[in-house]
């Protein structure tokens, strides 16, 4: 296998107090049976970009052996054409990742790829083990070392230990083990395997592109390459594909469990173009809209979203109230979610720096603000200041989704309980911290009817509004030691 081109440094990135937003941790691509694979990944990788800024990985076979590039950065930037042209072969798979805080190190940078007793295998993770720190815990008592703080690596070492014969084999013994939120997709020289938690917490996608196979976390990745949308990998499903085509199995013992896709893909996650579930991602953003102006009306002159992850609940929520939808903050498309070493001169303008309000539209004007979610609060209390700097008599904030109350174990960069600001104040004390004359939420119920129709919420995970969690949570003595390093 070959890890010659791997970028070891650490990077250099520090924590955006100013983008205070929930965090999926990941995106992941793979293909198999088509010519430049790499070049393929390469463009699937570059439109899951939204999903994680901070590394990207591809591996690539020839049908003999691996070859494997990852580097701290983004797409564009750690794949270049001298390194694209190192990757041969007509199957990959790609990762692009956020990590938490302190995690930001070339050696949690996936897809891992590891030589065993069995052979060659690499793995890309979208997730979250909830039992990861057990699995390691018992693993590394046993003898293993591990090389990353990442939980996928537990799913490395399990396949590793394995005595099953085929690579699904021991991929489906290995997940016997685990618990948790993961989409996955596995290469070996031979075959790419592409797997969804029974539960279907994260999406995972499934496409054509001629004779060739692909697999991602969303849709609109296939369509940049030309590929076809055939369908969703189905919760709790197994998609094997090699020289002899594509079968899908069922590794899961017991009873199927409840699907409980994760409802903030369609809050926030997930590009607008997307179709998740059988759900477009736009259309639902946009009922949202409508649903939060019948919860939560505002007397308001004009409606303006924070763009960009405000902008189609906006536009539903100036439908549904009949007043004027404006583009009252105008974003900078050049300025990255995160700043290299930051001087504290310049970080005070963080916000500054990314929204610029247009002070005709809001110059004497009462203000409907539509933002997806508040998270700490930090940035919600800066563009409200900006707003009324510019000019507003009267800041009213709407939020698409319910009160963000309760953290996230399946995948999703969340705070602590007790820095989630709605886990301890109402709207009211909420509208006080962030300067606005009120702050109104969409409510659960309709939440869930705007995604699904469903105003129960059946098929969706919306533990993070509900603290309702699915499945088992990391014991509170592996909470003390969160964040693991997740997918």
């Amino acid at each position: 296998m070959d890890l010659g081109g791997e970028r070891r440094y650490e990077a250099r990135v520090t924590y955006d107090p100013d983008d205070d937003h929930f965090h999926d941790q990941c995106g992941v691509f793979g293909v198999f049976g088509a010519e430049e694979a790499a070049n393929l990944t390469y463009l699937g990788l570059h439109s899951l970009q939204h999903r994680g800024q901070e590394a990207a990985g591809i591996v690539t076979s020839n049908g003999a052996q691996l070859f494997a590039h990852r580097g701290m950065g983004l797409v564009q930037d750690v794949f270049t054409n001298p390194v694209i042209e190192r990757l041969p072969g007509n199957r990959g798979i790609g990762h692009v990742r956020y990590s938490t805080a302190g995690g930001s190190h070339i050696k949690n940078a996936q897809p891992l790829a590891v030589d065993c007793a069995h052979g060659s295998i690499a793995v890309a993770h979208n997730g979250n083990l909830t039992n990861g720190l057990d699995l390691r815990a018992e693993l590394e008592a046993e003898g293993s070392i591990f090389s990353s703080d990442s939980d996928t690596e537990v799913l490395v070492h399990l396949i590793a230990r394995s005595r099953a014969s085929e690579t699904e084999d021991r991929v489906a013994e290995a997940l016997q083990r685990v618990q948790g939120a993961y989409s996955l997709v596995f290469l070996s020289p031979e075959e790419l395997v592409a797997v969804r938690d029974p539960n279907g917490f994260r999406p995972l996608c499934l496409g054509r592109l001629g004779d060739a196979t692909v697999v991602a976390s969303e849709p609109p990745a296939f369509t940049l390459i030309g590929a076809q949308y055939v369908r969703d990998v189905e919760p709790g499903e197994m998609i094997v594909v090699d020289k002899f085509g594509l079968r899908s199995l069922r590794p899961f013992k017991g009873k199927p469990r409840e699907h409980r896709m994760c409802v903030f893909e369609h809050v926030y996650f997930a590009r607008p173009d997307a179709v998740l579930n059988g759900v477009s991602v736009y259309a639902a953003r946009k009922r949202m809209g409508r649903a939060l102006a019948e919860d939560q009306p505002a007397d308001v002159d004009v409606v303006v979203p924070v763009p960009d992850s405000g902008v189609a609940a906006a536009l539903g929520f100036a439908e549904a109230s009949g007043k004027p939808f404006e583009l009252g903050l105008i974003r900078s498309h050049y300025v990255g979610r995160t700043f290299i070493e930051p001087q504290h001169s310049i970080r005070h303008f963080g916000v500054r720096l990314k929204l610029h309000p247009v002070q005709e539209i809001l110059k004497g004007k009462r203000v409907a603000v539509i933002d997806d979610s508040i998270v700490r609060g930090t940035t919600s209390r800066k563009i409200v200041r900006m707003i009324r700097d510019a000019g507003a008599a009267e800041v009213h904030l709407r939020i698409s989704s319910p009160p963000t109350a309760w953290p996230c174990f399946y995948g999703i960069d969340t705070p602590t309980r007790t820095e989630l600001i709605a886990s301890k104040h109402s709207a009211e004390d909420i509208a006080g911290f962030v300067g606005a004359d009120s702050v109104g939420y969409l409510s659960v119920t309709g939440l869930h009817k705007a995604v699904g129709g469903d105003p129960s919420g059946k098929g969706y995970c919306d533990a993070c509004f509900t603290g309702n969690y699915p499945i088992g949570v990391p014991s509170p003595s592996a909470r003390r030691q969160l964040p693991l390093v997740t997918a």
